[in-house]
């Protein structure tokens, strides 16, 4: 019996020994962010026994897309196989700003502690005094005057106590409306959307014990960037300096520490399948009765063009995937992913916050013009006109614009829609005064036969008010006609650069300091009595 006993606790022994766990912490060293997504990298050293062992690695990201996980060994270890599992311990669940309310709760909660714990002493105070009121001047041998010099300090005493008292009951009160606030904010803090961390389960095999270097990389989908600029121009005669930066966020689980960061302008979650055309079958569309089955507008539409399944299959995809901050940016790089590989560490809280990285300094030279379209806005505008701008590696996003020192506003740039030269606003210059109005004097309304010819003729009128000369683009148009019974006739524009095409008209106008400068444009239109023109 006693053998039996020994052979079966050799086996336990045995058996925990073979798939004892082993805790291991995986230092996260580089961070691959995509516009929506990042690839985590980590790795950890590990002692290992000869044949089976299980490591439980710790400090991984939450919502692990698990068929992305790539773990390597070195020194001929063989990874059998690999279990990714939430870790849902509360203390590592709460997200940064609940951690904190709950710091914040502990100490309020401390500290009520104590002024409830002084309250007693005072209460016990006045109790004992209250018991001790009656007091005999013949058992004390006190005289009347001593007699009431007590009664008197013990009416000071006890007046001090109940102030003392109303104080801290005071405080008390106070201090639970403040506790009620924060546990308020607390729970509603934990039901917000927080990833915890994860942790993964890791069985290897090692012909001999040997020390081996792990490496651990998967991809998560809560983190992302979206780019900004700053663009400076000191005057004129500068170049323009652009400032490259990146919005990251994470919400992992896990916190960056000091890790180097890549974007790139990838995104996984596009996949990397390219799409196959079905054919496209046409059909004559024909309409139910009412009551066999009513197509609404709706429904209507879809049924004139149906899309073919595997698109209507990726549209709906694409519409339970997209998250808040998922399509942010829209991207058009030719098909090419470009990454930026940031020198410095960076340290990124998961907290799902934006924080902002440095990517890349540009002293790009340009040319600078005024540009003004006084039928749209009456402020001129200051441009930055660049060529060479492809190398960039510039992804549409908004710019803060900062002129002489001071900041001006925020424009957009959209690299999609540039040809050879990018034209970047600078912001109004309210020292180029521009105006347009119709000049009521040559205004006529003539009806001949059957047809009505309106004539318009607008005045232009620049004004510099600056101290140096400048040149100011004046942008303005002829209407175009795509009705046969809407003619345009007798077109003015005094020396501008037409647009057949679109009817736009520019002209290029030179203003020494104070001067002023005036450009007229019209036209007439040709049109059936009894209709109204949209103009």
């Amino acid at each position: 019996m006693n053998v039996k006993k020994i052979l079966v606790a050799l086996i336990v022994l045995y058996s925990n020994a073979l798939y004892a766990q082993t805790r291991q912490k995986v230092d996260i060293t580089h961070a691959t962010v995509f516009l929506s997504g990042a690839e985590l990298l980590g790795n950890a050293k590990v002692n290992l026994p000869s044949g089976e062992s299980e490591i439980l690695f710790t400090n991984v990201a939450g919502n692990v897309n698990q068929q992305s996980l790539n773990i390597g060994a070195d020194n001929g270890v063989v990874i059998q196989s690999a279990t990714f599992q939430n870790n849902y311990l509360e203390a590592q669940t709460l997200s940064p700003r609940a951690k904190a309310l709950k710091d914040s709760i502990e100490r309020v909660e401390a500290s009520r502690a104590g002024t409830n714990n002084m309250l007693l002493v005072v209460n016990e105070q006045i109790d004992l005094m209250s018991k001790n009121k009656q007091v005999s001047g013949t058992s004390t041998g006190l005289s009347v005057a001593e007699l009431q010099k007590m009664l008197d300090l013990v009416k000071s005493r006890l007046n001090g106590l109940l102030n003392e008292k109303d104080k801290l009951t005071a405080s008390l009160k106070k201090t639970d409306e403040s506790l009620a606030l924060l546990r308020m904010q607390f729970e509603e803090e934990k039901r917000k959307d927080f990833q915890p961390g994860g942790q993964l389960l890791v069985k290897f095999y090692a012909p001999r014990a040997t020390a081996s270097s792990i490496s651990i990389s998967y991809v998560v989908p809560n983190a992302g960037w979206s780019p900004s600029y700053d663009l400076r121009v000191e005057n004129l005669s500068a170049p323009v300096k652009l400032f490259y930066k990146a919005n990251v966020y994470q919400n992992s689980g896990v916190k960056w520490d000091n890790v180097k960061v890549s974007l790139s302008t990838g995104n996984p979650n596009e996949g990397a399948q390219a799409p196959v055309l079905n054919p496209w079958y046409l059909s004559f569309y024909e309409p139910r009765p009412y009551g066999e089955g009513y197509l609404n507008e709706v429904n209507v539409r879809a049924y004139k063009k149906p899309l073919a399944a595997p698109q209507a299959e990726a549209a709906m995809d694409k519409s339970m995937t997209a998250g808040t901050m998922n399509n942010y940016v829209q991207v058009d790089n030719s098909g090419i992913n470009t990454t930026f590989d940031i020198d410095l560490p960076y340290t990124i809280p998961s907290d799902g916050q934006a924080h902002i990285i440095a990517v890349k300094t540009y002293e790009l030279p340009a040319t600078y013009r005024y540009y003004a379209a006084p039928k749209l806005d009456r402020d001129a505008f200051l441009q930055a006109q660049l060529t060479n701008w492809e190398d960039l590696n510039l992804i549409p996003a908004t710019t803060n614009i900062f002129y002489e020192g001071s900041y001006v506003g925020q424009g957009y740039i959209d690299v999609r829609n540039v040809k050879d030269t990018m034209t970047i606003s600078l912001g109004r210059d309210k020292k180029i005064v521009v105006r347009r109005e119709r000049d009521k004097e040559l205004r006529s309304v003539k009806t001949i036969g059957s047809n009505v010819r309106e004539t318009f003729v607008y005045t232009i009128t620049i004004r510099n008010t600056r101290k140096e000369a400048v040149d100011v683009t004046i942008m303005d148009q002829l209407p175009v006609s795509n009705d046969k019974d809407i003619v345009i006739e007798d077109t003015d524009i005094n020396g501008g650069e037409l647009e057949a095409a679109t009817g736009a008209v520019k002209w290029v106008v030179k203003l020494k300091p104070n001067e002023t400068k005036k450009i007229n444009i019209g036209f007439t239109v040709k049109y059936p009595k009894g209709k109204i023109l949209n103009l």
